[in-house]
This record gives C-alpha cells, structure tokens and sequence, in this order.
C-alpha cells in the first residue's frame, strides 16, 4: 500500500529545506499569498534535490490575508490570474531542469471552489489551456474533483490530516471551533482512519467515506517538522509507504 504526502511551501515558515526529506509532493507558493522569486527558485532546487514531485499553489490576490480573503471574480479574471501564477512557477522549475507535476490552490480560492462550481470550473479551464497534463489536487468527494474531470485533467483526492470535517464531507471552516486538529496523537490516527480505512469522523460523530490519493500537512505549523517525521514513522510500521503519485 502507498500515499502521497504533500506540504504547502515556500510560505515563510522556516522549515522547507526539511520537510521536502520526508513529504513526496510540495505545493510551492507563487508569491500571491506567501513567497517570492527566490523562495520558489530555492524550494524548486530542494525539491528535486529530494525527488519530490513539484505543484503549484496559487492563491487569491490577497498576500495581506495569506489568500484567506473570500473574493468573487469573474472567471476570465481567475483564468488570468492561475495562467499568470503557473506560469512563474513553471519558468523556475524549468530552468532548473525539472518538470511542473501538479496544481493545488491556496486558501479561500481552495475552499470556496469546493462550493462553488463556476470558480472550480475556471480552476480547471486555466490548467487544462496551461499543461492539460498537469494533476490537478482537490478536495476528496468534492466539485472540484468532478469540474477537473470534466476539464479533462487527471483529478487528485486530497485529505487533511490536521483538519476537521463537516457531514458533508467538507472542511470545518477556520473560522469555526474544530477547524484544526491540535492533538498530534488525534491527527496521526486521522490520517490513518483516511489512508487505510477511507473514512473520517465529522465533527458531529459522524462518519464520512474518502477516497484518499494524497494527505496534506501543513508545512507552517509549530510542531510541523516534528509531526510529520511521526507520521512518516507510523506510516512505515504500518507497512504504507509514502511516494509521488504516477
């Protein structure tokens, strides 16, 4: 049995460098909520020091509120604005001989696309006209999986191991109690209940199916380091290795 492991870099939080030995996907900010030119250039070079597969993380255009900000766009505007953020990306990566995998959005523009099928959709039709080979990540179960199908991208299911869930198989919104899963023992068997059961248990006590591809931590948390050398360790006794998705 095998799962990606993927974190959010570039976004300031000390530990990059690190984490890319233990996580086997990085989301790399394109300066938009966190990073710059030279944050991308060094985590793209850590990155495939380590052999680990390089995505996107593009945001909102909201760098004051870490792309935490709700925004409505209109979708040629969100087009505009993925196609500008890859393609930053994406003339790093290339220079330093390795290769886009993937598309993760940041933040709000993440959560709102889960609800919200017209921004998912733009979401896609800017990955699809930059690299239709690109994966595109989203939330398990969610309408940004079925608009990157339609989109005729390969879809990614992504779970959280340090986020709590809604009924509905969405995230607690970070606004509200229970958003973050502070507890490490918690999180880990989370993340094992995600990976080996495919299931999670609501905020509510009850119990939602997933279909886990790839688990995200959170690369800007106090313990994140520590956390996720656990998790690497209870992975492996568990007979789960952690690789890059094909």
């Amino acid at each position: 049995m095998h799962i990606d492991l993927n974190a959010d870099l570039g976004e300031g939080a000390g530990n990059d460098e690190a984490l890319l030995q233990l996580v086997s996907s990085a989301n790399i900010a394109c300066g938009w909520h966190a990073g710059d030119a030279s944050t991308m250039r060094q985590c793209v070079r850590w990155a495939l020091a380590n052999g680990v597969a390089i995505g996107a993380h593009p945001s909102f255009p909201d760098r004051e509120n870490f792309g935490r900000s709700a925004m409505q766009l209109p979708p040629e505007e969100v087009v505009a604005n993925m196609l500008y953020q890859l393609g930053a990306l994406a003339a790093i990566v290339k220079a330093e001989g390795g290769r886009l995998a993937h598309v993760k959005p940041h933040g709000m523009l993440y959560n709102q696309a889960v609800k919200e099928p017209e921004l998912a959709a733009a979401l896609c039709e800017a990955v699809r006209l930059f690299d239709p080979s690109l994966k595109f990540f989203g939330l398990a179960g969610s309408g940004m999986i079925e608009a990157a199908r339609r989109a005729g991208l390969t879809p990614v299911e992504e779970v959280f191991a340090d986020r709590g869930y809604m009924p509905d198989g969405s995230l607690v919104p970070r606004s509200q109690p229970g958003a973050l899963i502070e507890d490490e023992d918690a999180s880990l068997a989370q993340t094992l209940s995600l990976v080996r059961e495919r299931r999670v248990t609501a905020i509510d006590g009850s119990v939602v199916s997933v279909n886990a591809q790839s688990v995200c931590l959170h690369g800007d948390g106090a313990h994140a380091l520590a956390f996720a050398r656990r998790i690497r360790e209870r992975l492996a006794a568990e007979g789960i290795n952690v690789q890059p998705l094909a």
